[in-house]
């Protein structure tokens, strides 16, 4: 996600200074994701922190899920209690989390007010916000960026899809019904940049496109675009059968969100048509 925002911001006029574990070059900071300490070389007006291990990597084991927690919740928790300690603070925190926050919630529409949902992802990301509250009890403006599947050729769930449905094996994911919340990688970076400038904007926000669509309207749409059919569904067994628990909480879950805070504000989209978005991403990479 950082990488696809960062360009934008500096056309923006932001100056970026970029934090990297360890040793840091020349104008960068140096991070510790473990104790939170920042080496900065000057001080910064707001904090942009998307950072965490690729969910879909790699099937979920335990192991994998406790580094999935620890590169989010546990170095979201030091980043805050670093951040906090400034003299000053900066004005903003803008972090990254996900629809995965409601868990699946079948045909229910949700907005930043609906509770969590259960299961991992939900689990997770309520955890994930919570590690901020050091931030916002030291005054800092907070973000939380709930973010649907971005629309992107760069990676993500529309890089995996790619594949099968460019060789004709490309079609709906188990029943197909289930609400699948996007949003594309243009807007992505029209949130970020309106999060970090707007002081009347803290808390969640989804940041998704004003319509949720079915894994089947997805589905057909890509294949409309790539001139291939849709045809071979997917069943839901052997998505679980494959991939485990990541099938069933990514995948095969439900999650119908609307972006309510967005609309509040007048956010304008740049591609709210689902199929303009994926023309988009194929043509620009996202």
């Amino acid at each position: 996600m950082a990488a696809l925002v960062g360009p934008e911001l500096e056309r923006e006029g932001w100056r970026l200074i970029r934090a990297r574990r360890g040793s840091a070059a020349p104008g960068e900071a140096s991070w510790d994701s473990s104790t939170g300490a920042i080496s900065i070389p000057v001080p910064a007006r707001a904090v942009l922190h998307l950072a965490g291990a690729g969910m879909a990597t790699r099937r979920w084991n335990p192991a994998f899920k406790r580094l999935l927690r620890e590169s989010r919740v546990d170095a979201t928790k030091a980043l805050c209690a670093t951040l906090a300690r400034w003299s000053p603070p900066p004005e903003v925190l803008v972090v990254a989390s996900a629809v995965g926050f409601y868990g699946d919630r079948g045909e229910q529409l949700l907005d930043e007010d609906s509770p969590p949902g259960t299961g991992f992802l939900a689990d997770l990301a309520a955890a994930w916000e919570a590690a901020c509250e050091p931030a916002i009890r030291a005054g800092i403006r907070v973000v939380h960026l709930r973010s649907g599947m971005v629309l992107t050729r760069r990676g993500g769930a529309l890089q995996a899809l790619l594949l099968p449905f460019r060789m004709g094996l490309g079609g709906p994911l188990g029943s197909g019904r289930q609400f699948w919340s996007w949003i594309a990688a243009a807007d992505l970076k029209g949130v970020v940049a309106e999060a970090l400038r707007n002081p009347g904007l803290r808390g969640p926000v989804n940041v998704v496109a004003p319509e949720a669509v079915r894994q089947r309207q997805l589905a057909t749409t890509l294949a409309r675009i790539l001139r291939r059919p849709a045809l071979l569904t997917t069943p839901g067994f052997a998505l679980r059968l494959a991939l485990g628990e990541m099938a069933e909480e990514m995948l095969l879950a439900s999650t119908r969100v609307r972006p309510a805070r967005l609309l509040s504000i007048g956010f304008r989209w740049r591609h709210p048509d689902l199929e303009d978005a994926l023309r988009s991403a194929l043509k620009t990479g996202g």
